[in-house]
């Protein structure tokens, strides 16, 4: 809980400092033409930066995740409780909370062609039921910085340089495993449990380097703006603990309407798929971590360790807000709820999800926008 309350405090006052201080004056908008109006920012490659400036963005996540989900079928907890047989368990989780504080930056080198990167640390909190002959009810935890993203988007289509409403460009990069994978039980009420793995939902990472390569399509009209992104993540090796994670594609959908010169509204359709993972880590397939007797040929403790109860298909509905503070700085706000989840389970589905941004553009000397220099000559004058 301290950890919580520091992570949130460090937050809000990095907002504060994004605030008040802006590296140069530029001419403005809610956000710039150039990058084709706004986008919502809880979507991969928004908030593209103007040509020759910098834009950074922190942002804080909480998600609820209950109860547990077959399919499309959700699942008593207190009906998987027993002895270990594969169909019931010692233990199994009843829900999770999951806090997340993400910061991203990112640069604009050409008209078309931007960098970006950015990172997060998770707190995790599992509420688990233990059969009472082997231990009393507990949550399990994990905390630790997540794994890096750096990726640059490329526009290769556009109607328009300084003011398209129509415009195409490619996300390409690699995950950088900087979270953990080898995090270990250290409250576990079960004996002989603590010291041990926790499951692939409680680690922080993916243990390995993840291609990933996306599309994105922006469309604009006064005052709307609309558009999609499609995501792929691939994991095609395995990492030190000798497995890997699911194949994982994200897709969105969004239209975003100005109802105020500093307010933007926005809706969205989510969607994201992901594979079982291949195999267990060595801990759990070789040293009989998560199985009951200590033995690899033990049954799972928790329908957790079993890696194919991961992945499977959802759908979201996102309802947001962003909200223009003083000018380069803008505030977001975004609600999820699911509206469709398929689950390869047992496995917690979500419940909602809130996540509120804070986005600040910086521009340099070399940025059109810069008060001070000559209009860009494609204004015409």
């Amino acid at each position: 809980m301290f950890k919580k309350k520091t992570g949130i405090i460090a937050l809000f006052s990095s907002l504060m400092v994004m605030l008040w201080v802006t590296a140069a004056q530029a001419y403005v908008g809610l956000c710039c033409a150039h990058c084709g109006g706004n986008m919502p920012l809880n979507l991969m490659g928004g908030g593209i930066p103007e040509t020759h400036e910098y834009r950074f963005k922190i942002s804080q996540m909480f998600m609820e995740m209950r109860p547990l989900r077959d399919g499309t079928t959700d699942i008593d907890t207190p009906s998987l409780i027993g002895v270990p047989n594969g169909s019931v368990f010692l233990a199994a989780p009843e829900s999770m909370q999951m806090y997340m504080t993400m910061i991203g930056g990112a640069y604009s080198f050409t008209d078309d062609f931007a960098v970006m990167a950015m990172t997060n640390y998770q707190e995790n909190n599992m509420q688990m039921k233990v059969r009472a002959a082997n231990g009393n009810d507990f949550t399990m935890r994990s905390t630790g910085m997540g794994d890096t993203t750096v990726l640059g988007k490329y526009r290769f289509y556009k109607d328009d340089n300084l003011v398209p409403t129509k415009q195409m460009s490619v996300l390409f990069g690699l995950s950088i495993p900087t979270g953990a994978i080898d995090k270990k039980f250290t409250n576990n009420t079960v004996a002989g449990q603590n010291g041990t793995i926790l499951p692939f939902k409680m680690q922080l990472g993916s243990g390995t380097i993840d291609p990933i390569i996306g599309l994105t399509y922006q469309g604009s009209r006064d005052p709307w703006w609309w558009g999609f992104n499609t995501q792929l993540e691939a994991h095609v090796y395995n990492n030190n603990q000798g497995y890997h994670r699911g194949q994982e594609f994200r897709y969105d959908f969004y239209a975003m309407r100005q109802v105020h010169d500093k307010v933007v509204l926005h809706t969205q359709l989510n969607g994201w798929y992901e594979g079982r993972f291949n195999r267990e880590p060595y801990k759990q397939r070789v040293l009989g971590q998560g199985h009951a007797g200590g033995t690899p040929s033990g049954a799972f403790g928790t329908p957790l360790f079993d890696p194919h109860n991961y992945g499977g298909h959802k759908m979201a509905i996102s309802v947001g807000a962003q909200f223009q503070p003083i000018p380069l700085h803008i505030l977001e706000l975004t609600a999820t709820v699911p509206i469709h989840q398929d689950l390869n389970g047992p496995q917690l589905r979500d419940d909602w999800m809130l996540r509120l941004s804070y986005y600040v553009e910086v521009p340099t000397k070399k940025s059109r926008r810069y008060k001070g220099f000559s209009a860009p000559k494609e204004l015409g004058f």
